[in-house]
């Protein structure tokens, strides 16, 4: 069966570069696209071009460059009939570092590009090419891309209180990765504070896939994501990593009294100072987790009534850049 990956949410994981992504349809205010990796040791430069063809030499709305050259900066500019535009520069404030994690936001909104690094806004590009030209992002040079997700349409109103950014925001796929009609109840929310709580209309159901994208900070000790039963304040799922104990932990909080804690994996994603993406999908059964695109493990209901399951809880030693559900 081939691999279908869900609407809106279009992750590809360790891509060889140069590498181009499609956007189907076009870029449309509300879509983003997020990237992580890390910048090696020998960088000298990089590019994220959003292009208006899958071929070089194409048009290409917008050129993100970051440049190590002793007097680090980042270049800006559109490539139109051949030519390149006027450079636009940022050199103050430079986010990127050898040898470390980086985590890219570029939301579309109507009047430019907002870039976000790092968690934090860095840039804004006004448009000079119509972004329903865009086709592909392109992605090339000095940079190992660990995800890319273009996120897109539907709206972006995420669950619960936490702050949006000032632009509304808004793909590849891979086999092992949680696929076929997955709906997305909501629209991302970028950077929440933490503790995060967001309530899920509706409630759970099968097939029904929550979002988590963070960083485990330096000198962390643990963080849990609660999927609850807000009526009666039940856990149907409590994941909790355990970076003191080198241990995630699954379990449920049913009637006042915790069950028996599940803590076998095949490897364990969550250090210090790492980014993760985290894709939870409940069906009939269990829930099927997955982290950084690798099947991680599964988690047998134990609160059989999964469609009471209604609110998504965040806590601990943790910084979140993404939340979708």
């Amino acid at each position: 069966m081939a691999f279908v990956a869900a609407p809106g949410y279009q992750p590809v994981y360790n891509p060889a570069l140069p590498f181009r992504n499609p956007i189907y349809g076009g870029l449309r205010p509300g879509m983003s696209v997020y990237i992580q990796g890390v910048i090696p040791h020998h960088v000298h430069r990089f590019a994220v071009n959003f292009s208006c063809g899958q071929y070089d030499g194409t048009d290409i709305a917008f050129h993100f460059n970051p440049r190590f050259d002793g007097k680090d900066h980042v270049v800006f500019n559109s490539f139109q009939s051949g030519s390149w535009g006027p450079e636009e520069r940022r050199h103050d404030g430079f986010p990127l570092h050898k040898g470390r994690h980086f985590e890219l936001v570029f939301i579309v909104n109507m009047g430019g590009y907002q870039v976000n690094v790092n968690g934090l806004p860095f840039y804004e590009y006004r448009h000079r090419i119509p972004i329903e030209r865009v086709q592909c992002v392109h992605v090339d040079g000095d940079v190992t891309i660990q995800s890319l997700t273009v996120v897109g349409g539907g709206g972006y109103m995420g669950g619960g209180a936490a702050t949006l950014p000032s632009f509304p925001p808004g793909g590849g796929q891979m086999p092992g990765f949680p696929g076929g009609n997955l709906p997305i109840l909501g629209g991302p929310t970028y950077n929440p504070p933490v503790p995060y709580f967001g309530m899920m209309p509706g409630g759970l159901s099968s097939k029904r896939t929550v979002i988590v994208r963070g960083f485990v900070p330096m000198g962390a000790q643990k963080f849990v994501i609660n999927f609850k039963v807000t009526s009666t304040n039940e856990i149907a799922l409590h994941f909790n990593p355990r970076m003191n104990e080198n241990a995630v932990v699954r379990n449920s909080l049913l009637r006042g009294s915790w069950g028996n804690e599940e803590r076998n994996v095949p490897f364990n994603p969550f250090l210090p100072g790492q980014y993760f993406d985290i894709s939870i999908r409940c069906g009939n059964h269990r829930f099927k987790i997955y982290v950084n695109g690798q099947h991680f493990c599964d988690y047998g209901h134990r609160y059989s009534a999964f469609q009471m399951v209604d609110g998504l809880e965040i806590d601990g030693n943790v910084v979140l850049s993404l939340v979708q559900f």
